[in-house]
């Protein structure tokens, strides 16, 4: 409340400021007879209506680009179809803003001015990113990251470098992303980088939420908006900070506190005109708002995000949207709609997958066609200079020759024609057998989630922990179709991934993700599917009855998962906890201990269990020996 009224104070008085200054430009601007100082002015009114207003930074930006136009001044121009670009982008105006920074690109290379190209890439990853095209984003980075470093730009480095981060942190790689943000944070406090160090902190506040080290990321966030506010970096910048702390207390479970932050967050978004905060921010509200059970507050927000998305043409987080809709009205009671924004969740899914493995098969069979033409190229100017050769020592072997290599030339045509038509149809069948187990994991989903719409209609405690437990079996089976179909190895899976997934997704069944700490004790471990699913089943069945009884009363544990080869072809799964030290097993109804004893057999291993400390659960499999 005392920051409301604070800025309710403050916030009037920035903009009469900033109006005046402006105001003072626009006069000085009508007086200046000399095109380079007019450029300048323009640009200084872009810079402070960008702290305060993005659509009138607009207004600034397309008067600055049609001046240079005017002029044809070749070294301003590229920098204000950057901003306007820049503008476009921040207001959500994504294809727009990419047809800018195409100028401006093709402008900063007619000047070689490659810091300007280089800040142009940074924000082109920045559109793709937003788009959901993640490997372009990342490849954008990287060339304004060499860019940077051909000539020795540090500040930019350092900026490179923490944008890469962030690529890597969307697509999960968070080892390589932490690498990253260290580096970034090592040349900031190196060459004492005053801007940067807002911009390594605030990134390594979102690795670090990524990486769920949730106090830490809290602590970067802090960090960031402490040095925004000491530079006076803007209210667009306050807005991403003050959310990325919203999510950090919401992740730490103080969800007054979070919300809180977000509303903070929306009132420096709606005085700046911030709209891709307003988008994010949005989102948040509509998410926290479930969580503290203002179903009613919490679907007018996720209503807006999806319109907003939907109007945009976003469709990253769009997925998400729909499902989290889905649950609200699920709350309401409204259970056709709840189902129906479900399977609207489910078909955009499948749409964007469509598309991905569209394109990516056209791109393999462009390079595939590419490459022979080339082959047939390089064959054909070899026979050229092999006939001139030939026929200056003698014609009549030149004939003969010639023939041979025609002959030669038909039947590499025939096979390499055999050879592309081979691949083609191995690639359409790959691409088939992964549609096959997409859907598999699809129908399972809707099994799931109509598992969940039952459960929550149903009042007995004891039936709708079964009904959980099945959710959990479908689901498990479910993540294995799910690993073909996005891995590279479509008769194996790789099982650490695998059963960390899995894990986290039991765990947040039962809302015991922060109750319980896991540990996987595994390297990574290729096995198929038969052994696999039964495998996971197993798995299952253990951490449910470890969530259910071995920590009775609420507190704290640990659960470790150690899955390892051992020699004559054994496969050792051993499942331990330190709680109340009760056999999991034989709790409950007896169906979860009926369904492992049968899921050993079938894998042809032993069970033994332990009761010190805890339960140990050790199981060995006879694996089949595989050519």
């Amino acid at each position: 409340m005392r920051l409301k009224l604070l800025l309710l104070f403050i916030l009037p008085l920035l903009t009469l400021a900033q109006a005046q200054t402006i105001t003072n430009l626009q006069l000085e601007l009508k007086k200046e007879t000399n095109s380079e100082k007019k450029l300048e002015i323009i640009n200084e009114m872009v810079s402070i209506a960008f702290e305060q207003n993005m659509e009138q930074a607009l207004v600034f930006a397309k008067q600055g680009v049609a001046f240079a136009d005017k002029v044809k001044d070749k070294n301003w121009q590229p920098k204000f179809y950057e901003m306007q670009g820049r503008m476009h982008a921040n207001l959500l105006q994504l294809d727009s803003a990419s047809i800018f920074f195409l100028k401006a690109e093709k402008g900063y290379s007619a000047v070689n001015n490659k810091e300007g190209l280089a800040k142009t890439y940074f924000k082109m990853a920045w559109v793709s990113r937003k788009k959901g095209n993640l490997d372009t984003a990342l490849q954008k980075d990287l060339e304004g990251l060499k860019m940077m470093e051909s000539i020795d730009n540090k500040a930019g480095i350092c900026d490179a470098m923490t944008r890469i981060s962030d690529d890597l942190t969307q697509q999960n790689r968070l080892e390589e992303a932490l690498d990253y943000a260290e580096k970034a944070i090592a040349i900031a406090d190196k060459f004492n980088l005053t801007t940067e160090k807002f911009y390594v902190n605030f990134n390594a506040a979102n690795v670090a939420m990524a990486s769920k080290k949730y106090q830490q990321s809290f602590s970067f966030y802090d960090k960031a908006l402490s040095i925004a506010k000491e530079q006076n970096m803007g209210l667009p910048t306050y807005a991403d900070v003050s959310n990325g702390r919203g999510n950090a207390l919401k992740r730490l479970g103080k969800n007054k506190d979070a919300l809180a932050d977000y509303q903070k967050a929306m009132e420096y978004a709606k005085t700046a005109n911030y709209q891709n905060a307003i988008n994010t921010v949005t989102a948040n509200l509509g998410e926290i708002n479930l969580i503290l059970g203002n179903y009613k507050e919490a679907l007018k927000y996720q209503l807006e995000t999806v319109k907003l998305q939907e109007g945009s043409n976003e469709k990253a987080n769009l997925v998400e949207n729909y499902h989290h809709v889905s649950t609200i009205y699920s709350k309401l009671g409204d259970y056709k709609t709840a189902l129906e924004y479900k399977q609207k969740a489910y078909d955009l899914r499948d749409r964007i997958a469509s598309i991905e493995s569209d394109a990516k098969m056209s791109e393999m069979l462009t390079k595939y066609e590419t490459k022979k033409k080339e082959e047939t190229i390089s064959t054909q100017k070899t026979t050229i200079s092999q006939q001139k050769l030939i026929k200056s020592l003698f014609i009549g072997l030149a004939v003969l020759l010639l023939g041979l290599l025609i002959i030669g030339y038909i039947s590499y045509q025939n096979r390499a024609k055999k050879n592309r038509l081979l691949a083609i149809k191995n690639a359409e069948n790959e691409l088939l057998l992964k549609e096959i187990h997409h859907r598999v994991k699809n129908n399972l989903e809707i099994v799931s989630s109509l598992l969940a719409l039952q459960s929550s209609q149903i009042d007995d405690q004891s039936t709708k922990d079964a009904m959980q437990e099945s959710q959990n079996r479908v689901n498990s089976i479910g993540i294995v179709h799910q690993k073909l179909y996005q891995g590279s190895n479509l008769g194996a899976i790789e099982m650490k991934d695998y059963v960390l997934n899995l894990s986290e997704s039991i765990l947040d069944s039962f809302g015991a993700d922060e109750k319980v700490e896991l540990e996987l004790a595994m390297e990574k471990l290729d096995l198929d599917i038969d052994t696999a699913v039964p495998l996971g089943l197993i798995i299952n069945e253990l951490i449910t009855n470890t969530v259910k009884y071995a920590f009775p009363n609420g507190e704290n544990g640990k659960l470790t998962i150690k899955l390892e080869r051992k020699a004559n072809s054994i496969l050792q799964l051993i499942v331990a906890d330190n709680g109340v030290g009760k056999s999991g097993v034989l709790q409950g109804t007896g169906f979860g201990g009926q369904l492992i004893s049968l899921l050993t057999h079938q894998l042809n291993g032993t069970m033994q269990e332990q009761n010190d400390n805890g339960t140990i659960v050790t199981f060995d499999f006879k694996l089949k020996k595989t050519a």
